[in-house]
Parts: structure tokens; C-alpha cells; sequence
């Protein structure tokens, strides 16, 4: 049988890649036999591994453009090719919208919008060189299509991030393809910081339709569908990974019968 999630000899990037939802990206590519290259602003005590192989680690401050093209320009040149680029690494901490600095809201857009733009800008120029092009997936966040009190600038880039996979999808074809993936609430390592401890946990899950949080394998899994021939005509649009969504809270508010 053609297994067509089969990325031995492919060439894959994930920034942000060694921690959280990055690293579940990380292995689910290495697992399908990728050679996986994660870029921070430091290494990872432990690298992700599957597959019985180990991502590759390569020091990279994503909110700096000359860190980008040099990480970039290295990759090319060891591996001779570049054949998806998952754009994870961002996040915010809360911050109140009527204070928040000037500084910590431009540093916010620069991490989680223009970052991703730059490095898709620096890969591009590689896949439009390769033969059998490339796909860019961008990590959104239902944040992009819902309030995000508390995350407004967090929220307000993940918008754009969105709306730029539809202008990139039209200006970078037919070779390169640009996707973004729309995560919902995902159990990481850092889960309690957000919703308390193992019952605060279990609790948020059970307001979701599918029972539970995603895994970081979950947006791994979506990752390997899009970066793969399994997509190859898919382009320019968003595959929502929420498990159904949040419950409208008017639901419980209601009172009327029937």
C-alpha cells in the first residue's frame, strides 16, 4: 500500500520545536520517518524523539530576521532542501489591554505574527528553487476567531496570521502551499499555569464537545495531513482543531423551556 504520511527524505522545520505543542509536532513528523530541525532561543534539555530518531537543534531567535535567514540559510545547505515548515513558536501572557506597554504589545505581533511571516518569506525562497515545492503551516489559536480577553494582541496576531496564509496561498503558488492550523484548548506541560490543577483540568475538558482537551499530538497529526501529498490541493484555508468548540455560554444562561 502507498503510504502517502511516509516523510523519509523530507526536510522538515518546526520553531519552537522542542517543548509543548511544538514537540508533539516534532515527534509525529519524526515518527514518519522526517528529518525534524527545531530552532530556540535555547536547546532543549531533552530533544523530541520518535521513530528512533532525535530532531535536530539549531539555536534561533524567531523575533530577529538575521537569525532567521542565517538558521534558514543553514538548513538549506546541510540538507540540500526544505520541505515544510510548521511556524508554532508564540504565546503571550495575560496583560491587561487598558495598561499593557506599547513595548510588550509590539513584542507580542513581532513573535506571533511578523515572526512567522519572515521565516515563511526566508523558506519560500528555497521551496520555489526545489522541484517539488513546499507547504508552510501556520500554529493559529481560536483566539483568531473569538474574544481573547486578557490575549487582545495575542488574539489580534493570530487573526492576521490567518488571514496571511490567504495572501501568501494566491502570491506563493503554485509551488508553495500555506495553511493554518486553528488549535483549540491543548493539555501541555504548562497546563496548570492556565486552568489550575488535575481536576481544574479534567473540569475545562468536560465543557469541550469531544470530552477532553487536544494533545499536542493532535495538532501533530493535523500538521502531517497538511504538510503531505495528502493535501496537495489544499491551500489558503484553516482546519479548525478544537474538538467542537466551546459551549455558548447563553446555553446555561437561558431559562426558557423547551
Amino acid at each position: 500500500m502507498d503510504n502517502r504520511l511516509d516523510y523519509s527524505g523530507k526536510v522538515v522545520i518546526v520553531t519552537g520545536g522542542g517543548k509543548g505543542v511544538g514537540k508533539g509536532i516534532s515527534e509525529r513528523f519524526l515518527s514518519c520517518g522526517a528529518h525534524v530541525v527545531i530552532c530556540g532561543r535555547s536547546e532543549p534539555e531533552t530533544l523530541p524523539s520518535a521513530g528512533g530518531r532525535s530532531a535536530q537543534f539549531l539555536p534561533c531567535d524567531v523575533k530577529d530576521f538575521e537569525q532567521i535567514q542565517a538558521f534558514v540559510n543553514q538548513v538549506a545547505e546541510e540538507h540540500g532542501r526544505i520541505d515544510v515548515l510548521v511556524n508554532n513558536a508564540g504565546g503571550a501572557p495575560y496583560a491587561d489591554a487598558a495598561t499593557a506597554s506599547p513595548r510588550f504589545s509590539e513584542s507580542i505581533i513581532r513573535l506571533n505574527l511578523l515572526a512567522p511571516l519572515n521565516f515563511g518569506q526566508c523558506v519560500n525562497a528555497v521551496m520555489q528553487q526545489q522541484d517539488s515545492g513546499g507547504s508552510i503551516i501556520n500554529i493559529a489559536s481560536v483566539s483568531a476567531v473569538r474574544p481573547s480577553p486578557g490575549t487582545a494582541a495575542y488574539g489580534a496576531a493570530k487573526a492576521g496570521l490567518v488571514n496571511l496564509c490567504t495572501s501568501l496561498a494566491v502570491e506563493w503558488a503554485p509551488k508553495v502551499r500555506i495553511n493554518a492550523i486553528i488549535g483549540g484548548l491543548i493539555r501541555t506541560e504548562q497546563s496548570h499555569l492556565h486552568y489550575g490543577d488535575e481536576a481544574g483540568i479534567e473540569a475545562v475538558g468536560a465543557t469541550i464537545p469531544l470530552g477532553r482537551m487536544a494533545v499536542p499530538e493532535d495538532i501533530g497529526d493535523a500538521c502531517l495531513f497538511l504538510g503531505g501529498e495528502m493535501s496537495a490541493y489544499i491551500s489558503g484555508t484553516t482546519v479548525t482543531v478544537h474538538g467542537g468548540g466551546e459551549k455558548p455560554a447563553f446555553l446555561d444562561a437561558a431559562n426558557a423551556d423547551g
